[in-house]
Order: C-alpha cells, then structure tokens, then sequence
C-alpha cells in the first residue's frame, strides 16, 4: 500500500504475467507445479505481526487454481457474487488472463465428462427395489477413494421419512462387475453382438438395473429383444427383455488377509495405521516414477532427481529401491495388508530377491 492505494511491485507483477504463459505453454497445472519447482519459483512470503513468516513455499496445486482464476490481475474485484471494478490498476493484459481462464474450463470440463462417464459405469440405470434412483458418489478414507451407488433418499437425508429399498447402498466396482459379465457373457452367446465395455455403449443395451436383496434385474431395451438368462422370480412379469442375475452385496466390512510374521498368531497382529499406509504407497508411486525418468533419460541421474527435489542422494536412492519390492508386498501396501511395524525404513534398500525380501521382513511369501 502507497499513498492507501494499492502499488504493484513489477518483479512479482512479472512472476505472476510467467506463471500465465507458462500454464498456456505446459500440458496443465501439474505440468505447471513442476515447471515452477524447477525454476524455484515460490509463493510470497509475509511477515506476520509475530515477527514470524508464512508463505515462500514451492507452489501446489490449489495454489495455482486460485492464481489463475484471480480476477484481481486484471483489475477487478469479485463481491457477493458480482465483478466489480477494482481499485488497483491491472498488470495483465486481458487476452491473456481470458486464454488462460479458457484453457482452464477446457481441461475441467474434459476431465469432468471423462470422470462421470467413466468412473460410475452404470449412472442414471440403477434403482432400489422401492423405485428410488441410485445415485453415483464417493468417500474417501486415507488418501483412497471409494466409489458407491446410494438411493437418493439417503443422500439427501430422507432415509427415515421415505420408503427406501432393501438396499440402499453398493460398492461401485462391485456391481459394475457383475453387471457387465453378466451381460458379456450374453452377448457372446448371440451371434454379431458386441461386448460392452463403456457407460455409453451400456446404456445404449440397458435401459434400467433395479437392485433387490437377493438378485440384480436388468431391463434391456426392447431393440435388443434377447432371450432371459435365468427365468424370472415367481411374482416378477415373464418378459424377454428382463435378465435375473442373482446377486447379494458384500459385506460393508470386508475381511484383510493380513501377512502374518512368522510365529505370531493373527490374534496378535494389527494392520498398520492408514497414515503410515498412505506414505509407504506415496513413497512407492515416487519411487518408481523417479526410476522411469532415469530409465526414459528425462533425468540424468539420483544427483539430479535429488537437486530437483531439495533432498539428498542417498534419500532419493533409498526411495527408488521401493521400485523393486515384490508385486505381493506392493499390493499388501495398497490394500492395507501389512503388519503394523512394517514401514518404509524397513522396506527400503531391501534385498534384490523377492522371496528374500519376505525372509528379511519375516514375512510368509505364500499367504
């Protein structure tokens, strides 16, 4: 502030008009994250009435979309809702911020179509056996996420005033699965028809999937007019349209193998705690992507990798060493498998062989 008027400091005008053109140059803001990390780029640092600093930080990704949609560079103010002229004078020029915001909708609106068409297969075709529609939604829990159906009336928090079905909620995957072998296989059985492998192939075969306790019926659309895969439940109308596949949902709880160390009675082992699951998995994912780049020259070397990422050699070559665990100790990562105690300090650097490895941890190879 000057004067009580907001004055522009040309060299962070200048780091802001960059990080524009290089988010029109790059493929998206990920792109742009490491563009920046690379070029040591950070956010403004403050000084706080403490005495303390925040800010001077590498930028992220929520960091980015704030900057780029923020009307503020082009002297405008947003105000319950409206676009107010601002009092501060711009430091951009208007085509590029409105590029910009294009680019951005662009890549939002593709990625959107891309994940409601293809992450809940069966959108807009399910229903409870009380006639509600099952809605596609997700949870996540320590860093993963989860895909569900749920009845409308549960969602929109109707579900002790409404007659709900008897199920009201399923595993996304689950059903899908189910769903789309079920019909595969039906498919296959009649000559020239193909196999559905997308939400609007289905769609254009199934008109409606109603969920009961014991069993999926699925309404086919009348041009398809198949043959009934199991004859219809006593009470249901005999239709060739109409497929019965039996059906129960799984258990909301689902039993985890856990690999027990040997000696040790299941009674004694506990899995180990989400945090620490996520940073072994996250520690995983970057190791072998660190390898790729070695391996595909993007990088020359560890020295360079660890340059990049402001940590040592030796950090980054432990790390990598995750590339080469075992698939089964990789998957009981991921799925929340491993005993407590076994962490990324002990999977690090491990032995190059991959019975050897589950020697080392202690762990049975066969489980």
């Amino acid at each position: 502030m000057k004067d009580g008027k907001i004055a522009i400091l040309e060299s962070e005008a200048e780091q802001v008009r960059l990080i524009y053109r290089r988010y029109l140059e790059l493929s998206g803001v990920n792109a742009l994250v490491r563009d920046l990390k690379e070029r040591n780029i950070r956010t403004k640092t403050r000084l706080l009435a403490t005495g303390g600093t925040r800010g001077g930080i590498p930028f992220e990704r929520g960091t980015l979309f704030y900057l780029l949609r923020n009307r503020f560079y082009i002297g405008e103010v947003r105000y319950k809702g409206e676009i107010l002229p601002g009092e501060q004078p711009p430091i951009m020029d208007r085509a590029l911020f409105n590029a910009v915001q294009q680019k951005l909708t662009d890549q939002w609106t593709t990625k959107s179509s891309i994940r409601n068409a293809g992450d809940h297969l069966l959108t807009g075709l399910l229903f409870d056996d009380a006639g509600h529609r099952m809605a596609p939604t997700h949870a996540t829990k320590a860093g993963i996420r989860y895909r569900y159906y749920v009845s409308l009336p549960c969602l929109h928090g109707e579900a002790k005033t409404a007659k709900v079905g008897s199920v009201t909620r399923v595993p996304a995957t689950d059903i899908e699965n189910v769903v789309f072998k079920y019909l595969n296989e039906h498919l296959r059985s009649q000559s020239g028809m193909p196999t559905i492998t997308g939400h609007s192939a289905i769609t254009e075969v199934i008109d409606r999937v109603d969920v009961y306790k014991d069993r999926l019926a699925v309404r086919l659309r009348s041009r398809e007019n198949p043959a009934t895969i199991k004859p219809a439940e006593d009470g249901e109308p005999t239709d060739d349209r109409l497929l019965s596949i039996p059906w129960q949902k799984p258990p909301s709880k689902r039993f985890r193998q856990i690999l027990l160390p040997h000696g040790t009675s299941r009674n004694e082992v506990r899995p180990e705690r989400p945090e620490r699951r996520l940073r072994l998995v996250s520690s995983i994912a970057r190791g072998r992507r660190w390898l790729d780049e070695i391996i595909s020259g993007s990088v020359t070397d560890a020295e360079q990798v660890a340059l990049r990422e402001r940590c040592s050699v030796r950090h980054v070559n432990m790390t990598i060493s995750l590339a080469f665990l075992a698939p089964k100790l990789v998957r009981a990562a991921v799925e929340g498998r491993l005993p407590r105690g076994i962490n990324i300090e002990r999977l690090r650097d491990a032995p190059v062989e991959w019975n050897r490895q589950f020697e080392a941890l202690g762990l049975n190879p066969h489980q």
